[in-house]
């Protein structure tokens, strides 16, 4: 397995999966009806922080294991082994989501 260690602000990110959904009215659309990338993924690993001007170590808020929600075209997307993930800035992580 290759082991990935994003750089800076970065944070790896395994995407979610969007499942079928259905409409208010009760219709399901399938998943295949809409082939965009998620917009929610889990934390794999995360970078040490962004630098400021005078050179002290601004970490990042996000921490393995959370999940999040991102900026649609933000993350570039990366396969590792057949399988999909995406490496985002901090800046386009919208938010972390608690159940």
């Amino acid at each position: 397995m290759l082991k990935i260690k994003p750089l800076g602000d970065r944070v790896l990110i395994e995407p979610l999966e969007k499942g079928a959904e259905k409409t208010k009215s009760g219709i399901v659309i399938p998943d295949t009806a809409e082939k965009e990338r998620p917009e929610q993924g889990i934390v794999i690993e995360v970078g040490e922080g962004k630098r400021d001007e005078k050179g002290n170590l601004i970490p990042v808020l996000v921490s393995k294991g959370q999940k999040v929600l991102f900026s649609k075209y933000g993350p570039t997307e990366l396969k590792i082994d057949d399988k999909e993930y995406l490496i985002a800035r901090e800046e386009d992580i919208l938010a972390i989501i608690t159940e």
